[in-house]
């Protein structure tokens, strides 16, 4: 295993840790100690919904910043890599974690995709299992590229892997009930807008602009 990978493995058995520890944290309420008992989210709850899809939804993301941070040498971009994976590949983590804590399936063959915010989605085309993810031939074709055209498929692609994943956590936001999960919710929707600016900006210099589809 290569020393990347021995850190990836690292933040995300670290990330679970402190997934446990938020849980435990928010369960202990203060009152009653009928308060007190942790609340289990159901299986098809928005709180399971939320953490299952975003895990795959992020999943993605790091694959795509590893595919690009091996294929060009510009600094700026290889940070935004380098960022966008380890905070994704943590936040899954986390994710991850809480579905373990909560006893429930990683996946769930009962619910379509995003089916937690009331507007469940079938496979989309070539892979791209929920809105903003890349398909399988825009993967294959980053795989392909190098330097500047490389550069300017992952910001693009990335633009709109970010604008379905803000989508999705301000979903968790209205609709989750876990305090540490609806407001890892609301950082994505921050974090990710700030990102789409900044992506605009490297695409700017690169003189394109975003894809429009």
């Amino acid at each position: 295993m290569s020393r990347r990978h021995w850190g990836l493995a690292a933040a995300l058995a670290l990330a679970m840790v402190f997934a446990a520890a938020a849980v435990l944290v928010s369960s202990g309420g203060r009152g009653s100690a009928a308060e007190a008992v942790p609340r289990t989210p159901g299986a098809t709850s928005a709180d399971a919904g939320f953490a299952r899809d975003m895990a795959t939804h992020h999943q993605q993301a790091v694959e795509m910043s590893f595919i690009v941070r091996d294929r060009t040498s510009d600094d700026e971009v290889r940070r935004l890599a380098y960022d966008i994976a380890n905070t994704q590949a943590n936040q899954r983590g986390m994710m991850l974690g809480w579905l373990d804590l909560w006893g429930l399936p990683k996946n769930e063959a009962s619910q379509q995709p995003m089916a937690w915010m009331g507007m469940a989605t079938a496979p989309g085309a070539d892979g791209a299992l929920m809105p903003g993810m890349a398909t399988n031939a825009d993967l294959t074709r980053l795989r392909g590229l190098g330097g500047r055209d490389a550069e300017v498929l992952y910001l693009q692609l990335m633009t709109e892997h970010h604008k379905g994943g803000i989508h999705m956590a301000e979903g968790c936001v209205r609709r989750c009930s876990v305090g540490p999960e609806k407001r890892l919710a609301q950082g994505v929707v921050d974090s990710q807008r700030s990102e789409i600016d900044l992506m605009a900006q490297m695409l700017k210099k690169r003189g394109v602009t975003p894809r429009t589809n």
